[in-house]
């Protein structure tokens, strides 16, 4: 049986504690104040990047993972024998999948396989874990690689934010559109679509955001073979009603906490679900 080698990046939002367990190697991106740079989840969590984006007067940007980096990790685990299966954030979203690909190029090798998950976050996530599980299912790797290039296509989700503030602040979203939602006590729930984050719904209410989250997962039926993943940002109502929906159902899932590169757009307060539909 082939040694097989997970990568994935710190957008994948998954714990050190799963990381370690299923022994998942993650590069993290940068997240940049002017000319000061940290790496995402190792020199700065998003308790400090929410506080000195409070603080001000400099708004984060985040930076892709390089091809050297790649490169040198890429060469390490093929010294040691692996086969690797890199999994990135979508490339509508970030260079990062270029970049490891760029690398992959570099080592001219087939036993480096790149996979474009056109997702982020918990999205990525899920892909991240079910190659760990078809790896401890005895899976060749191309078989894994196939059955994750169809499962990235079905993955649901439903990203509620608290605030429109970092949104505008990062440029996803205009000023007025900006004031005017918060005016209007507008909550935007955002999916992951065709590889880019979009506008889902427009709600006014936290409770009726609330309702048409789990309305939509009801609707779509849940794989309970598969995984899914309660993402939180800071924790607030829309996070506590979703976890206690899944509780008094007896729907397993598995606890996802923003990371930096995420919360510099999501902010403090956001929360959601990614699953993988029964009918897919």
């Amino acid at each position: 049986m082939d040694k097989i080698k997970i990568i994935t990046d710190s957008t994948a939002d998954l714990s050190k504690d799963i990381l370690e367990e299923r022994k998942i190697e993650s590069l993290p991106l940068l997240i940049n104040f002017g000319e000061e740079s940290y790496l995402d989840g190792v020199e700065i969590d998003t308790t400090t990047l929410f506080q000195r984006v409070k603080e001000g007067p400099i708004f984060p940007t985040t930076a892709q993972v390089t091809p050297q980096r790649f490169y040198d990790c890429y060469k390490k685990y093929l010294s040691e024998g692996y086969k690797i299966i890199s999994i990135h954030l979508s490339s509508k979203m970030s260079g990062t999948y270029q970049s490891a690909c760029i690398a992959k190029e570099m080592l001219e090798s087939d036993d480096i396989y790149v996979i474009d998950s056109q997702n982020v976050t918990s999205g990525l996530g899920l892909l991240v874990l079910k190659a760990a599980n078809l790896i401890e299912d005895g899976l060749e790797i191309e078989k894994i690689v196939d059955e994750i290039e169809k499962m990235k296509q079905v993955i649901k989700s439903s990203l509620a934010f608290e605030s429109l503030e970092h949104l505008v602040k990062g440029g996803r979203l205009s000023k007025t559109a900006g004031v005017i939602g918060s005016v209007l006590g507008i909550r935007l729930i955002l999916e992951v679509n065709n590889g880019e984050m979009v506008v889902k719904e427009k709600i006014r209410g936290t409770k009726k955001v609330i309702k048409k989250i789990i309305d939509d997962l009801i609707s779509a039926e849940i794989d309970k073979e598969e995984p899914l993943l309660l993402l939180n940002s800071s924790g607030d109502e829309v996070y506590n009603k979703l976890k206690e929906y899944l509780d008094e159902n007896n729907i397993e899932y598995i606890k996802a906490e923003v990371g930096c590169t995420v919360g510099i757009h999501a902010g403090p307060g956001a929360a959601g679900i990614f699953f993988i539909p029964k009918n897919k």
